[in-house]
């Protein structure tokens, strides 16, 4: 039997569901749409209020002591005073896990770890290292370069820094960020009469 109301109830539920099935997406996407604006406002404000500024480093001492080469093996005693200036007013560095490298070209030398500490904003930290090369092979072509810049008075090294860090701004902690620190043509000297030069170092963040 022919039931044209009955037919015409079932269309009606029929296209009243997809309907409120595309008013739930709606508002779904209309709602992250308007969180992720959100994020980036506060994002956006915290950055403009605290306008972070670039981690200082310099490389203010460095010496050679103990240096020996003998059939084509290193013996050598490396210390550096790397100098770390946060000029940031409102955001502190938590240096969580730090080691140090010095390298002559493509070659590694000696690597040391240094302790974790926590940098207060506008503060200045003085990180020492002390990096031992105990009869360490090289290559005949590092070998050769590193006899012939013996016989001039100093050698040229660089210095490589690797830490995993953190900032703080009031309450909030960041998450870890590796932080790579290069200071680059260090030239180190034989003789204790000649002044270390500093060294200005390059930052990877």
């Amino acid at each position: 039997m022919y039931c044209p109301s009955k037919m015409a109830g079932n269309t009606a539920q029929a296209t009243q569901q997809p309907v409120k099935h595309f008013n739930l997406v709606r508002c779904v996407a209309v709602c992250l749409l308007t969180l992720i604006v959100l994020v980036g406002l506060a994002v956006l404000i915290t950055w403009l209020v605290i306008r972070p500024k670039r981690l200082v480093y310099t490389l203010e001492n460095g010496s050679l002591q103990h240096f020996n080469l003998n059939n084509k093996h290193i013996n050598a005693t490396f210390d550096f005073v790397l100098m770390a200036y946060n000029p940031n007013t409102k955001t502190s560095v938590y240096y969580d896990s730090m080691e140090s490298v010095v390298s002559y070209k493509d070659q590694t030398l000696a690597f040391d770890t240094i302790d974790p500490f926590h940098q207060p904003h506008r503060d200045t930290a003085r990180v020492e290292s002390k990096l031992v090369a105990q009869n360490l092979a090289l290559s005949p072509s590092t070998y050769k370069d590193l006899r012939g810049e013996k016989s001039s008075g100093e050698i040229e090294v660089d210095v490589h820094y690797k830490s995993r860090v953190r900032f703080k701004v009031g309450m909030w902690k960041s998450k870890h960020r590796t932080l790579k620190i290069v200071c680059p043509s260090v030239k180190l000297h034989f003789s204790w009469s000649r002044h270390f030069e500093n060294v200005p170092c390059e930052v990877e963040l």
